[in-house]
C-alpha cells in the first residue's frame, strides 16, 4: 500500500449553484461567523491539501479576492455538483481532486487523510464520506449516510502490474463523467456507484456528529451558527 501526499490533492470548494432554495442569492457569499461560507471551506481546506480552488459562476471578482483561483463551469448543462466535478477535473493539475460544499463550513479537519488513507488502503477510485444524520434521533445506533459531494477523486490512470500489460487499472473518471452528464445523469451517487468506491465512515470517538450539517437555507445557516 502506498500512502498518498496531500501536496499531491487538489481541494475544490463546490460554490457554483444557483442557490435556489436560499432564494437564488449566492450562497457561497453569505455569512457564517462573520465570513463567507465559500472562504470558510477554502480555508478548511488549506491547511489539510496541496493546493485549493474555488468553483463559482456569479460574482467571480469578490471570489477571486478571496486569494484562491477560480474556476467557473464550462458548461450551462445545469448538472448540479457534478458539473463542478468536471470543472474541477478540467482544470485540476495533480493526482487527486477533492471535493466540498461551500455551504457545510464545520467539515472535519482531518478529511483529506482519512480518505486518502481509505482509498490507498483500498485501491479505490473514490473514496467519499459518510455520517450519521445529526438531525435525527438520539437514542440507538445512527445511521450513516453517503457524503457524495466529500469526494476524493482518482484523476491519474496508472497500469497494475497485477492484470495483463497496457490494461489500465483505475477508471478514466473525467471521461466517465462526461459520459454520465452527457447522457442526463445528475446525480453524484448514481455516477460514483459505477466506480470502485470506498465509503470512509466519519463515527469515532470524537467526530463532531454536526460536522456534515449543511445549510440549504438562510433559517438553516443562522442556525447553523447558534449550535
Amino acid at each position: 500500500m502506498t500512502s498518498i501526499s496531500l501536496a499531491d490533492v487538489t481541494g475544490l470548494v463546490l460554490a457554483g449553484g444557483r442557490g435556489s432554495r436560499m432564494g437564488g442569492v449566492d450562497k457561497g457569499l453569505q455569512k457564517f461567523n462573520g465570513m463567507p461560507l465559500a472562504a470558510c471551506a477554502a480555508s478548511r481546506l488549506a491547511a489539510q491539501v496541496g493546493q485549493v480552488a474555488l468553483n463559482a459562476n456569479r460574482n467571480i471578482p469578490v471570489y477571486e479576492a478571496f486569494g484562491w483561483p477560480v474556476w467557473p463551469d464550462r458548461s450551462s448543462e445545469h448538472a448540479g455538483p457534478l458539473e463542478g466535478f468536471l470543472t474541477g477535473m478540467a482544470h485540476c493539475g495533480t493526482a487527486y481532486l477533492l471535493t466540498v460544499p461551500c455551504d457545510t463550513p464545520l467539515f472535519p479537519l482531518d478529511l483529506a487523510r482519512r480518505l486518502a488513507d481509505a482509498m490507498s488502503k483500498t485501491d479505490a477510485d473514490i473514496a467519499m464520506a459518510s455520517a450519521a444524520d445529526a438531525a435525527g434521533a438520539t437514542e440507538g445506533p445512527l445511521l450513516l449516510r453517503p457524503q457524495p459531494v466529500f469526494s476524493l477523486l482518482r484523476l491519474k490512470s496508472r497500469v497494475d502490474p497485477h492484470v495483463d500489460s497496457g490494461a489500465a487499472a483505475h477508471a478514466d473518471l473525467h471521461a466517465s463523467l462526461q459520459r454520465f452528464v452527457q447522457e442526463g445523469g445528475r446525480k453524484v451517487g448514481a455516477w460514483t456507484a459505477l466506480h470502485r468506491t470506498v465509503r470512509v465512515p466519519f463515527d469515532l470517538r470524537g467526530d463532531a456528529p454536526d460536522a456534515f450539517l449543511n445549510a440549504n437555507t438562510l433559517d438553516e445557516l443562522h442556525a447553523l451558527e447558534t449550535r
